[in-house]
């Protein structure tokens, strides 16, 4: 008979003061991130979700030397950019223009995005593509981007960074955190940045313009209990800039005047103060369930003394032109709070993701506006500032209004290799203006086949509500009149593949959106606009992407795009079967990293988009480009720190290109760009 050593008995491991770990999808190399938190209000794998996501980690944008919103989105080719005036950045996802209060979310709460945004506190960036409505309420048929900012730590860290380019830019950062407390139960993190940016164009006086902001951030962890945290954030910025409104092109797509001449005056400038405050409080009901909440109020101040040139006739024949200086303040306010109820449960056989939840957004607008007097310009003689200052008109406009939505959202897993999410939503937008309330119901459906256990094939459907308030335009011929929401559906069939044991990740999806009620505003002449609603616009296409490691010591990000824009009106109509401004047929980026030793590594990326509209008529374009941009890095320990010193060299062989924009305000692509930077880490 056999026998057996007697076993010892095992004590049960004392439970209190366990620190608690969210397990939050995979992630395997500084290039592929596992989850988004943004796709389905939570962190669940990308594998698990149907939709196409592309998460875009601060380690790429880092080693790009990235400065804005704008030069992280450049690594998915499905995201373009449109007019950069008035120091704010203006993107399309898959063709369609993310609106500046609807379009962008930070850490899922929706955010007010008219300026430009930092991007130092940013842990990832990502691109939500396709109809979020059901989630987040209002928002374009195209998609959304979701900031997610970076979190306190539990060990000490301290980075200090700064860079410069051959223009003489300089920008210095800080970067701290740890734990406040010998339990560690007290943690931050700060990110401090003082940025001064000298740009190449000039003004009529001969200056450049110049740029000099700074920014603060905090973010505090509190384990309030064992299963109760609270997260409090704080973010202010200051961000002053001459005013560069774009190049002008003339009916043959090229430029009036040369690449070099700014045609607003050197007084004209935008001052934005903007401030977040927010919480979140995080209840774990079970170890299956719960409950999140969150509040955030953003006040956003701007002062814009505006030289405002227009484009007209007499630029081409005579070279005058024409400002319309006036001096505005605006006021936003966006406050947003919601609560989500998340857990897991079986029915069976069957396994159950459910999310339950409400959000809310209260918005107002206020402004004051003094115009000048209307004054003839000829290049290259500078105009004085006029007297004019906001202050001394009393009439403010005002504008507000309050957004509700529930939401309810299951992803079934049936099987090893089946899964299906289902959710809707309702919303309500309510304004004090007659016929100003809005009422919506957003469903999404999606089903998930896994043929194998690193592969997965996906459809979905989707709906997007976008409010379109009043027209608020002084120089459009419909100013005032209340405009109806847009309402689009899309469907997609995608496919996403996790190769080379988990480290690459491979992505593909094919989709078509359509957009009833479309709102158009197309100039006329001499800066006069119209703003109308008509008729459909579909864009169909597809896309793919590749993101990870490709062996030891090659690393790679890349994303191209074939996308079939068009406006879909009566035949009689002008736009009928015209392509949107900034919609690229074929668009495509790539950046690599190898590493040549422990301390020394090589970049390679490219930049292609192909020939846009410049005009709603279709009748300007530009012209496609490829811009090459290479980089090195070498690491090294100084007194015991990890210093870094990087090179990158953007647009290597000095393409000159153009940029998002309409014909009147275009963006100028920066020639040959020389940017050294230095990192330390204590």
């Amino acid at each position: 008979m056999a026998t057996y050593a007697e076993q010892p008995v095992i004590e049960a491991p004392d439970t209190t003061n366990i620190e608690r770990i969210e397990v939050t999808g995979r992630s395997f190399n500084d290039y592929k991130i596992g989850s988004s938190s943004g796709a389905m209000r939570g962190d669940i794998d990308l594998m698990d979700t149907p939709q196409s996501v592309t998460v875009i980690p601060d380690f790429v944008t880092d080693e790009q030397l990235a400065t804005n919103l704008s030069e992280v989105l450049v690594n998915d080719s499905s995201v373009t950019g449109g007019s950069e005036k008035w120091n704010r950045q203006v993107f399309n996802i898959r063709g369609y223009e993310l609106s500046s209060g609807s379009g962008y979310l930070i850490n899922g709460h929706q955010q007010w995005s008219h300026y430009v945004q930092p991007i130092e506190t940013l842990q990832q960036v990502e691109v939500l593509k396709g109809p979020s409505s059901m989630l987040y309420g209002q928002s374009g048929p195209g998609g959304l981007i979701n900031m997610v900012t970076k979190k306190p730590t539990y060990e000490s860290l301290f980075e200090f960074g700064f860079d410069t380019d051959e223009n003489g830019s300089t920008r210095y950062q800080i970067d701290a955190g740890g734990a406040l407390n010998e339990s560690e139960s007290i943690r931050y993190r700060t990110v401090l940045v003082k940025q001064d940016t000298q740009y190449w164009r000039e003004y009529q006086d001969g200056s450049n313009q110049e740029r000099d902001r700074w920014l603060g951030y905090l973010n505090l962890e509190f384990d309030i209990t064992d299963d109760l945290l609270l997260s409090v954030k704080y973010d202010h910025t200051e961000d002053k800039t001459g005013i560069d409104s774009g190049g002008w092109l003339d009916s043959d797509g090229e430029l009036i005047g040369g690449k070099d001449i700014i045609w607003d005056q050197h007084w004209a400038f935008t001052d934005n103060t903007i401030s977040n405050f927010g919480a979140d409080l995080t209840y774990y009901i079970s170890n299956d369930w719960k409950v999140k909440a969150g509040f955030n109020d953003q006040q956003f101040n701007r002062q814009r003394l505006d030289s405002s040139p227009t484009y007209n006739a007499n630029v081409i024949e005579d070279g005058t032109y024409t400002i319309n200086p006036f001096d505005r303040y605006d006021d936003w306010q966006h406050k947003t709070a919601y609560v989500d109820f998340t857990g897991e449960f079986t029915t069976g056989s069957v396994s159950h993701q459910m999310l339950i939840g409400a959000n809310m957004l209260d918005y107002y607008y206020g402004q004051l506006r003094v115009k000048g007097d209307s004054i003839e310009v000829t290049p290259g003689v500078p105009v004085d500032r006029p007297d004019i200052d906001y202050r001394d008109d009393d009439a403010k406009s005002e504008s507000e209004y309050k957004h509700y939505g529930f939401y309810i959202q299951d992803l079934v897993t049936i099987n090893d290799q089946w899964q299906a999410l289902a959710g809707v939503r309702y919303d309500e937008q309510k304004k004090d203006e007659a016929g100003g309330n809005s009422y919506a119901v957003s469903p999404k459906f999606g089903v998930i086949y896994s043929p194998t256990d690193y592969g997965s094939i996906y459809v979905n459907y989707s709906k997007s509500f976008t409010p379109q308030g009043i027209v608020n335009d002084d120089d459009d011929i419909n100013n005032g009149m209340n405009l109806d929401p847009e309402y689009g559906t899309q469907y997609e069939i995608g496919t996403k593949w996790e190769l080379l044991n988990g480290s690459l990740l491979l992505t593909g999806a094919i989709f078509d959106i359509t957009v009833d009620n479309v709102t158009v505003t197309e100039t006329i002449e001499d800066g006069q606009t119209i703003t109308t609603q008509s008729g459909e616009q579909r864009h169909k296409g597809f896309e793919m992407g590749a993101q990870g490691q490709l062996s030891d010591k090659w690393f790679m990000t890349g994303s191209m795009m074939y996308l079939n824009a068009e406006y879909i009106r009566p035949e009689e109509d002008a736009l009928n079967g015209k392509t949107p401004i900034d919609a690229p047929e074929w668009s495509a980026n790539i950046w690599t990293r190898y590493e040549m030793t422990e301390d020394l590594a090589f970049n390679f990326g490219a930049i292609y988009v192909g020939e846009r509209f410049a005009s709603t008529d279709n009748t300007i374009t530009k012209d496609s480009y490829v811009r090459f941009d290479i980089g090195a890095a070498y690491q090294m320990d100084i007194m015991g720190s990890d210093v870094s010193v990087r090179m990158n060299i953007k647009n290597l062989f000095d393409v000159d290109y153009l940029e998002g924009g309409d014909y009147n305000d275009v963006s100028i692509g920066d020639g040959r760009h020389f940017s050294l930077a230095l990192q330390a880490k204590f």
